[in-house]
């Protein structure tokens, strides 16, 4: 039988009939695959974007794409949350945004913001004063480029080419890392190496800035990285002003509450616009991030976030032929809560049309390293995703790169309940579907658990990549380096590359329906 060994550098085709590529490919020509020939040709004679300058002072971070509160797909136009941070002086009525689809036609104001953004005022301890503005864009032709410029006083002073969601049926492409934001090297390296892969939208599996989540940390570390003006191994790359980006709630971005430590702490919570469509936690609710400290500092932090606390920790949405679930899977959710556990089956069971459904949050169920291998607290949802047929599992935590075979998993539980001790560990049995390769062998039996948390903190266990012997009978395999995942997403085939800094693949497997 063919295997795609560890470290060899392999076409998308050497894993499929075993032959080896002449050309092995690197992360930038694996980015081409997902649009026509056609497409790329008339995309690639697009008039480039005309440069504008940004003075000195003009933002705290450049503007970024999130999905918004846009969960459902918008049918013939889509949209997209427009995100950026600027000084706090003046009134967001000063500000403004305009789009036109890419490289031609004149510039019109963002549909139905009128003349002004609107901004919330961060003022929490720790930082200086600013303003997180945001302006949905909508009315976009889905899967198409378009070009957007901020204005100030009605004179640009930045613009971008981004590409809007794709919408149901049509293929495409997204990035999947974890444990990022330290800015470490292999942080700016594995962000150069995503920007390469061309993907038409991120998902981040936690932990996005470390060490506490902070205001002062996604500042230093994550946006200088991922909205780098250039792009090179040394700095990161300019991808959040062009490409959405998504993601869920690690333990380093809302384990810290306690806002007289950490004032500026659950940033997550300040810079992020995601669905709010999730179970309807309200704050100091069992199940969520509830604030300690001071109570003049959770009037700040509640006036920063708006509606987005706690409920933005879950949530739902769809991209093309992809439904998507996100949960926070940190110890002071309890998953097992009969509330909690209607509302995930209730996303699942809606989304039953859905070609594919994926369900990501940071915590790992099933892990082969020893760091963190008792955080199993998620296990006690598998019963869920079997039922309705979740086809992949994404999460963080241990920092490096981990897949198990399809497997199905029984919880044992007790008189009162489900078995969990203190430390999070839930005792159950696993069926394992080894027949399964990824190769040959492409309709898994099970779910797919994906730890891709190797985006730049510390990396965790790396020797047992080495030892097979002492990996747990589940995983399949285990990358102790830092790399990235990028799946390519057609109508009834998925296909999953693990990248590595230097661009080589490091794991490849295909699921088909």
């Amino acid at each position: 039988m063919f295997l795609c060994l560890v470290g060899m550098v392999l076409s998308a085709a050497s894993c499929q009939d075993g032959t080896e590529s002449k050309s092995p490919p690197n992360a930038s020509e694996v980015g081409e695959a997902t649009r026509s020939s056609e497409s790329r040709a008339l995309e690639s004679a697009l008039p480039a974007l005309e440069p504008v300058s940004t003075p000195p002072g003009t933002f705290v971070a450049k503007p970024y794409l999130q999905l918004g509160d846009f969960a459902a797909l918008g049918g013939k136009t889509e949209s997209v949350m427009l995100l950026w941070q600027a000084p706090l002086t003046g009134t967001p009525q000063a500000w403004s945004v305009e789009t036109r689809p890419a490289g031609s036609g004149p510039w019109k104001k963002a549909e139905g913001t009128g003349d002004a953004a609107t901004g919330r005022a961060i003022t929490v301890p720790g930082i200086a004063p600013h303003w997180v503005m945001s302006v949905p864009l909508s009315g976009l032709v889905p899967g198409a480029l378009f070009d957007y410029r901020v204005l100030l006083d009605r004179k640009p002073v930045f613009s971008a080419r981004a590409r809007a969601r794709k919408a149901a049926g049509e293929p495409y492409r997204f990035a999947v890392v974890g444990d990022t934001g330290a800015g470490s090297a292999g942080e700016r390296k594995i962000v150069n190496r995503i920007s390469l892969a061309k993907p038409d939208f991120i998902f981040i599996t936690g932990d996005i800035v470390y060490e506490r989540g902070r205001a002062t940390e996604y500042q230093e570390k994550y946006f200088p990285v991922y909205n780098a003006d250039t792009a090179s191994p040394e700095t990161g790359a300019p991808l959040l002003r062009s490409t959405l980006t998504v993601a869920a709630p690690g333990n380093h971005d809302t384990a810290y509450r306690n806002l007289r430590t950490y004032p500026d702490g659950l940033a997550y919570f300040l810079y992020w616009s995601q669905p709010l469509n999730g179970p309807p936690l309200a704050a100091g609710s069992p199940n969520s991030a509830i604030l300690l400290g001071p109570e003049a500092n959770h009037k700040a932090f509640l006036a920063g976030s708006g509606a987005a606390y706690p409920r933005m920790a879950n949530f739902s949405f769809d991209y093309g032929s992809v439904h998507w679930t996100v949960l926070d899977s940190n110890p002071y959710v309890n998953w097992s809560d009969s509330e909690l556990r209607a509302w995930v089956e209730q996303d699942l069971k809606s989304a039953q049309q859905a070609k594919w459904r994926f369900v990501a949050y940071h915590h790992p169920p099933f892990s082969s390293a020893q760091r963190h291998r008792e955080a199993q607290q998620m296990r006690v949802l598998s019963d869920l995703l079997e039922k309705y047929k979740v086809d992949v599992v994404w999460s963080g935590h241990v920092h490096n790169y981990q897949r198990t075979y399809p497997l199905r998993f029984t919880v044992k539980r007790g008189a009162d309940g489900v078995l969990r001790d203190p430390d999070g560990r839930v005792d159950g049995d696993a069926k394992i579907d080894k027949s399964y390769d990824g190769k040959t062998r492409t309709k898994p039996d099970g779910v797919i658990y994906v730890i891709t948390g190797g985006g730049g903190a510390g990396l965790h266990n790396t020797s047992t990549e080495n030892n097979p012997s002492s990996w747990l009978p589940y995983t399949s395999k285990y990358i102790g380096a830092y790399s990235f995942t990028v799946v390519d997403v057609e109508d009834t085939k998925l296909t999953v590359r693990q990248v590595g800094t230097d661009g080589k693949e490091r794991d490849h497997f295909v699921v088909t329906k």
